[in-house]
């Protein structure tokens, strides 16, 4: 199996993933069936449950209810038909124009997908950490302020080269860096707060 799976998590776009990867954190309930998820080949970021391989993985298994009862929670398979015949244009005036029909009709098995914005402020979203608490913290403490922001690997190595002066050289300049908004992202990809 190919890593080719990526999915919108707590701290951003997580991925490439295989699709036993993606079955075990279903199964663990960190993937839900809002989640949006991608890979190739898809054209867009989609909801889990809307990923053809990955619907199907959401169906509770409940022994207690028959099969005819259980909810459908994947699409029918398209079955191709013969191409539509040439018919005159819709009036908009006539009584059932816009009426939901077999190739139109609402699918509401499915929740309803998040926009763009949605996605791109979750994935991309503001940071709950501050850019003044950071730098003031790094200029007082070497290596917290990094660490605050989520940059735990710079922040441990300046605290260890703090005895021998350059983690305190380092850090001090690192915390001006910080406080006149050199560093725009948290640990996380996140734009840090003011």
């Amino acid at each position: 199996m190919t890593a080719e799976w990526y999915y919108v998590g707590h701290y951003g776009q997580l991925g490439p993933l295989t699709l036993d990867d993606m079955e075990s954190l279903i199964r663990d309930e960190v993937i839900l069936r809002e989640t949006m998820v991608w890979k190739p080949g898809l054209a867009n970021w989609v909801p889990a449950i809307q990923a053809i391989e990955l619907g199907p993985l959401f169906i509770p298994a409940n022994p207690n209810i028959p099969p005819a009862y259980q909810p459908n929670t994947t699409p029918p398979p398209y079955i191709p038909s013969a191409p539509p015949t040439a018919t005159a244009a819709p009036d908009p005036s006539a009584a059932n124009f816009g009426a939901p029909t077999a190739w139109n009709a609402p699918n509401y098995n499915y929740p309803v997908a998040p926009t763009y914005v949605q996605i791109h402020n979750y994935s991309n979203g503001m940071s709950d950490r501050s850019r003044v608490l950071a730098g003031i913290l790094q200029l007082i403490l070497p290596g917290v302020g990094r660490m605050y922001l989520g940059y735990s690997a710079i922040g441990v190595i300046q605290l260890l080269l703090f005895p021998c002066g350059v983690g305190a050289v380092w850090s001090f300049i690192d915390g001006i860096v910080i406080l006149v908004g050199g560093v725009r992202l948290d640990g996380y990809g996140r734009t840090l707060n003011p």
